[in-house]
């Protein structure tokens, strides 16, 4: 390949860029989820199956059906134990439904806030309503039908309304050790920031300080607790992410090394350049060189 040739985009996650939305079933388009970017969208999964989902200081065990709603900006992984996995997942940005004006106290609701409640435990008759919309939505976005978008919107608000009647699931726990919960979110935090996708948008945490502040914790709180379930401090988690992103960008975009640097939150290119050639033993120019 080459080396500066622009990195590829997958076709699904081009399309929900284009589009903000994209609606698919799970089954059908497993890895769907494992390449759109979660800090640009919303979420709305209908999963059955036994799962345990790790949403900001709370854990959540599903046997069943559940409804999940989550939010780009807090932090959440989800561990799928079932060998069978069904369901569909809406994603959307928040350009895309607050292209309404009923949308912006919808997200506001106790379904997207950090200490609200985003998941919901199923019947099996809301889950067959569910399905129904979910199906809707399917068929509605290969459509050329010109209002589409206002359509799979008002299909959104219908969910989220409907969600809003439910009882919240009082299926949470919190984590034995605390200091296991708050590395597991900051690792999550951490993974979110990437991939870097413009030179004109550069990375916005890139200290421990920035992390803590983040979640609000104390950084030395966060360092402690960061290496003592890791045995790594939170500085080489970070540092470690941006080089593996900096070979990235050097080996898959036609961005010059100025850029690339400005993109990693280096102020001068000598800074990228050391931070580089310290842990590599090779400068970014000659990794540049090299076929992948």
């Amino acid at each position: 390949m080459d080396s500066k040739a622009k990195r590829s985009v997958s076709e699904f996650n081009t399309d929900l860029k284009l589009k903000g939305f994209k609606v698919f079933q799970i089954e059908e388009d497993g890895q769907a989820t494992k390449i759109y970017s979660r800090k640009d969208f919303y979420k709305i999964c209908l999963t059955t199956g036994k799962s345990i989902i790790h949403y900001a200081d709370r854990s959540y065990e599903a046997n069943d059906t559940i409804l999940f709603f989550g939010n780009p900006h807090i932090p959440y992984s989800w561990e799928t134990i079932s060998s069978t996995y069904v369901g569909y997942t809406c994603l959307f940005s928040e350009e895309f439904l607050n292209l309404s004006e009923r949308s912006e106290s919808i997200l506001q609701s106790p379904l997207f806030k950090l200490g609200g409640t985003p998941i919901l435990k199923i019947t099996q008759e809301q889950r067959t309503f569910l399905n129904s919309i979910f199906n809707r939505m399917l068929e509605e976005q290969n459509t050329g039908y010109s209002y589409k978008d206002e359509l799979i919107r008002n299909y959104i608000h219908l969910i989220i309304h409907e969600s809003l009647k439910m009882q919240p699931s009082e299926n949470f726990h919190q984590e034995k050790n605390a200091a296991s919960r708050l590395t597991t979110v900051f690792l999550e935090l951490l993974e979110r920031q990437f991939p870097i996708e413009s030179a004109d948008a550069p990375l916005q945490l890139r200290t421990p300080q920035d992390y803590a502040e983040n979640l609000s914790v104390h950084v030395n709180y966060l360092n402690r607790t960061v290496k003592q379930i890791t045995g790594r401090p939170t500085s080489m988690h970070i540092a470690e992410r941006i080089f593996s992103e900096a070979k990235a960008l050097l080996q898959h975009t036609d961005w010059n090394i100025s850029e690339v640097a400005y993109a990693l939150g280096f102020e001068y290119p000598t800074y990228f350049n050391n931070f580089f050639k310290k842990r590599s033993g090779t400068t970014p120019k000659a990794i540049r060189a090299l076929e992948v």
